[in-house]
């Protein structure tokens, strides 16, 4: 392919993507401005009032967006799992009970796999949310709440593929996810506690999950020799020694850095209070682990101690934060 050619490639490539982010935003401008306020009250109340779970249904491309809408929701507070509607019909209508509310998606709002999902939830009395286009599909018509979808066609330029219908029904889903967040008043410990692992479960992990107690904790007295203060350093293997008043509250601290630069022929004549770098920089145990990162990034240090009460309960290296993926 000649340079000319392949700039001229480059170029439709850009138009293309334009076209196809112009698209998808006008789709997401029609949803804000069409969008219903009574039916999304009405789907949060059936929702957050639900004795039961947030069942997610839906065929396709829709069915795609109806498990990340699922898997939303239930990182967030509200329990939720996606249902297939062809597997429905071959026994799975059995995980839905009617203490459930179910959440139908289907652009053209006639998918003839919904059916069987439909018809249960009307023979169970079970709640339905009905997310499509077309109020009047069989989809709309079966839905104790409508929201609507935006109808402009898709960003495919054969107007088949869902593509803007697809982004806008995710978006739709966000919108009922925050919802409920909110009115809930989900908080990021609420969050932590569904995220335990990966970089979210790093990042939401407490000073408390992480630091280092009891005998692992470099502590001594602040009147301690400096071959004591020698001993601990190297036995703790943390790079620095915290120093306590008689009523262990936490007056100082020594790192193997300060100890390089106080170096001379009388060192261990010394007492720690004597170096000890006072009123050290500390951090609370429920602090998060990203906050305690920042600390130590800002302050160009490497260890925090934790206090309650103005005593030391535990200390924090940043070896810690970054071994448990805080960075």
């Amino acid at each position: 392919m000649s340079t000319v050619t392949q700039q001229s490639q480059k170029e439709k490539d850009r138009l293309s993507a334009i076209k196809t982010i112009d698209s998808e935003i006008v789709a997401l401008e029609e949803l804000k401005k069409s969008l219903n306020a009574d039916c999304l009250t009405e789907a949060l109340d059936l929702m957050q009032n639900a004795k039961g779970r947030i069942i997610i249904t839906g065929m396709g491309k829709s069915g795609h967006i109806g498990r990340k809408i699922a898997a939303s929701l239930a990182s967030t507070g509200t329990p939720s799992f996606f249902v297939h509607p062809a597997e429905a019909s071959h026994g799975d209508l059995g995980m839905i009970t009617e203490d459930d509310v179910v959440v139908a998606i289907s652009n053209s709002g006639e998918s003839k796999e919904l059916i069987d999902i439909l018809n249960y939830c009307k023979r169970f009395g079970i709640m339905v949310i009905s997310i499509t286009k077309n109020p009047e599909s069989s989809l709309g018509k079966a839905g104790n709440v409508v929201l609507e979808l935006p109808n402009n066609g898709e960003a495919c330029p054969l107007g088949l593929a869902p593509t803007s219908s697809t982004t806008a029904t995710l978006v739709l889903g966000d919108i009922l996810t925050i919802g409920l967040i909110s009115r809930k008043g989900f908080s990021k410990e609420d969050f932590n506690d569904r995220h335990p692992g990966g970089k979210l479960g790093s990042i939401l992990k407490h000073v408390s999950d992480l630091m280092h107690t009891g005998a692992e904790m470099p502590i001594l007295e602040e009147h301690s020799n400096m071959q004591a203060v020698l001993l601990e350093m190297t036995s703790k293997r943390l790079g620095c020694v915290g120093f306590i008043n008689q009523q262990g509250e936490l007056t100082g601290i020594l790192t193997d850095g300060d100890l390089r630069r106080c170096l001379s022929g009388n060192i261990l004549e010394a007492q720690a209070c004597d170096l000890m770098t006072k009123n050290p920089k500390t951090i609370s145990p429920d602090a998060m682990s990203v906050e305690a990162l920042k600390v130590m990034h800002d302050k160009k240090i490497t260890n925090l101690f934790v206090l309650e009460d103005k005593k030391p309960i535990g200390v924090i290296h940043i070896h810690d934060l970054l071994n448990n993926g805080v960075v």
